[in-house]
Order: structure tokens, then C-alpha cells, then sequence
């Protein structure tokens, strides 16, 4: 399956990524990619996106990871909500709760 998601590139403290399209088994570290579509640069917040070769994935039926699908929502580029993604860990329990039980 083909994903398209963030690949991080750049120096340490200086974060930069990658909008790269993927094999889903393909480790983010690895290196391997089929097409770079695009850039985004932390510090200077700057989105570089090649609009019509990411639509041309999507229609192909690659999915989209959450933090890349927050991206093109924000730029305009595919409509719908936000994906929440913070951790998915079950809600923190209050320690009176825990020490009634």
C-alpha cells in the first residue's frame, strides 16, 4: 500500500521534512521513496506542495498519513477535518480514583 507521509531531513535543531510518497513498509528513516512532493520547513514555516502530483496519488489510492492529511487540509487541498494526532493512550485516571478503589 502507498502512502504519502513526512520524511525529516535536515541538521539537528533544525528540523525540515519531506511530503514524499512511499511503500507503507518502508521505514521513515529509510531513505526510499518513490516521488518527493513537496517541503516544510519548521522554523521559517514555509510549505512548498506540488498540488497536482499529490492529487494525482491520492486519486491512484495512496493514503494519506494523519500529520500529512492536518497539512493539505490547512493549504486547501483536500476538505474535511483535522485528524487528532496526539498519542492514542486511554485518558489518565486522577490519583483519588485510584486510591478509592
Amino acid at each position: 500500500m502507498l502512502k504519502i507521509r513526512l520524511q525529516r531531513i535536515g541538521r539537528k535543531n533544525e528540523p525540515a521534512f519531506r511530503l514524499v510518497v512511499t511503500d507503507s513498509k518502508n521505514g521513515p528513516q529509510s531513505g526510499k521513496f518513490l516521488e518527493i512532493l513537496g517541503s516544510y520547513t519548521v522554523k521559517s514555516n514555509t510549505v512548498v506542495l506540488k498540488r497536482e502530483r499529490i492529487t494525482h496519488w491520492i486519486s491512484n489510492g495512496a493514503q494519506v498519513s494523519d500529520t500529512a492529511h492536518n497539512m493539505l487540509v490547512k493549504e486547501g487541498l483536500v476538505e474535511g477535518r483535522a485528524k487528532n494526532v496526539l498519542s492514542r493512550k486511554s485518558p489518565t485516571v486522577a490519583r483519588k480514583e485510584l486510591k478509592k478503589k
